[in-house]
């Protein structure tokens, strides 16, 4: 009766059953007043202290919340909001590269059935996070890794990292192990592959696109006939500024002051009834898609806010324009209050963030302190780290939830190859962190 869409099984493991059962014994053991229960796997500010004050956005977008005027990509005032957010970040899009959804996961929907055929491969990141897998299931897609490898810098690595780092004000040392993109593991994709999808800042290594890299991803792309899709809703949390958001790497900085003199510079290309696009004349060959949303960049992931923001060739923009907004036009799912809130919102994007950013390096360095670094990879962005503690994950995990009452995430979650891993949140308010930390390196 059901669809093929879905899991055979829709039962949680026993590994998830029993780790359920202990949860709720270490939380009633804390009520008792006995070992106080963290959880370290928290992944939204509102639960972690981190909330964004709503109530001056709420009244200052109340008077549309009864509007309806229905734009396949979203309201253009909206759009224009997310324009000004990249802006402000050294970003060049204009209204006509951005579609609205209604979330980040959204985004991807629409791309799959937008690119993609019943039976096409989507290319995903191992480790990486699983509901990338349950997203291209329901289009009745599959996955296919390709790999992020554990690497040991060079000492010159080592030095620009650290300068990096201090600049930064992230922690001192720099570590000598971090994640890093096989592109080797690339050459294995299979005939029907039509997406790439890159996640920088990754979840959950703190991996991000270099710009060899970048470079890599896009050739390989470009050889194949694939389009590149990249997640970036942790895009505003980057630690190291040997990196950088990856569509700087596309679209010269130097153009869309805002002003008519910059359309007639070559990178701004008019789609037709004055309708100016930034694409750069000798820019990539493929599609490429930079997703993000309300979620991370205000913490605010109950408003159901995303959009993409995207580059095309030329000659492919309008046809795939006008097919994003095809499919988004059958369903009209972003609601007027997301986008009024939105409006309002996103110019307080960067002091919400700066806020964040000030307790995730506070608790990265937490952690670098306790653990090595060959235990304890680099991480260059976003709200993750990850530990190899030498166990068996399942077993670590329940064993730091049931005699420490510290709950981690276990690293075959996320399709580690190897055992041992555990995933953290570096969300959390800083003293307990401090102590769920001395109590992780204290079992």
């Amino acid at each position: 009766m059901l669809s093929s869409r879905l899991p055979k099984d829709l039962s949680p493991s026993p590994f998830f059953a029993e780790l359920e059962n202990a949860k709720a014994e270490a939380r009633k053991d804390a009520l008792a007043g006995e070992l106080s229960f963290i959880d370290m796997t928290v992944s939204s500010p509102v639960k972690a202290g981190l909330p964004i004050d709503l109530d001056a956005a709420v009244d200052d977008g109340r008077g549309s919340f009864g509007c309806w005027n229905p734009d396949a990509a979203g309201w253009k005032s909206a759009r224009e909001a997310v324009v000004e957010y990249y802006r402000e970040r050294g970003g060049n899009f204009t209204a006509g590269q951005i579609i609205l959804t209604a979330s980040t996961s959204e985004a991807y929907s629409v791309l799959f059935k937008t690119f993609c055929d019943p039976g096409d491969v989507i290319l995903t990141p191992m480790p990486g996070y699983p509901l990338l897998d349950t997203l291209a299931q329901l289009e009745h897609l599959e996955c296919a890794p390709y790999f992020l490898q554990l690497r040991r810098e060079n000492a010159r690595k080592l030095t620009d990292l650290k300068r990096g780092a201090e600049r930064r004000s992230a922690p001192a040392e720099a570590n000598a192990f971090r994640f890093v993109l096989d592109s080797d593991s690339l050459l294995a994709a299979p005939e029907k592959a039509k997406v790439l999808l890159l996640v920088s800042p990754h979840n959950p290594t703190g991996h991000c696109v270099s710009r060899e890299e970048w470079n890599l991803a896009v050739r390989f792309c470009e050889e194949n006939d694939m389009i590149l899709v990249v997640d970036e809703v942790f895009g505003d949390y980057g630690f190291s500024n040997k990196v950088s958001r990856t569509w700087k790497y596309v679209l010269d900085e130097r153009t869309l002051a805002g002003s008519l003199q910059t359309r007639g510079e070559r990178n701004m290309w008019d789609a037709g009834g004055n309708d100016f696009v930034n694409l750069p004349e000798n820019g990539p060959k493929c599609p490429i898609f930079w997703l993000n949303g309300l979620s991370k960049a205000v913490g605010s992931p109950q408003l159901k806010l995303g959009w993409m923001a995207f580059y095309a060739p030329r000659e492919k923009f309008e046809e795939i324009r006008a097919a994003l907004e095809f499919v988004e036009d059958a369903y009209l799912s972003v609601s007027a209050p997301a986008q009024a809130l939105g409006m309002s919102l996103l110019p307080k994007a960067s002091a919400y963030e700066a806020q964040v950013m000030e307790r995730l390096l506070a608790n990265w360095q937490t952690l670098r302190e306790a653990f090595p670094s060959k235990y304890c990879p680099e991480v260059l962005g976003g709200w993750y780290a990850v530990v190899r503690l030498g166990e068996d994950d399942e077993e670590i995990t329940l064993r730091l939830l049931k005699e420490k009452h510290v709950l981690v995430q276990p690293g075959f979650f996320f399709d580690f190859d190897e055992d041992g891993w555990v995933v953290i949140s570096l969300l959390q308010e800083p003293a307990l962190f401090k102590e769920a930390v001395r109590r992780m390196a204290d079992r």
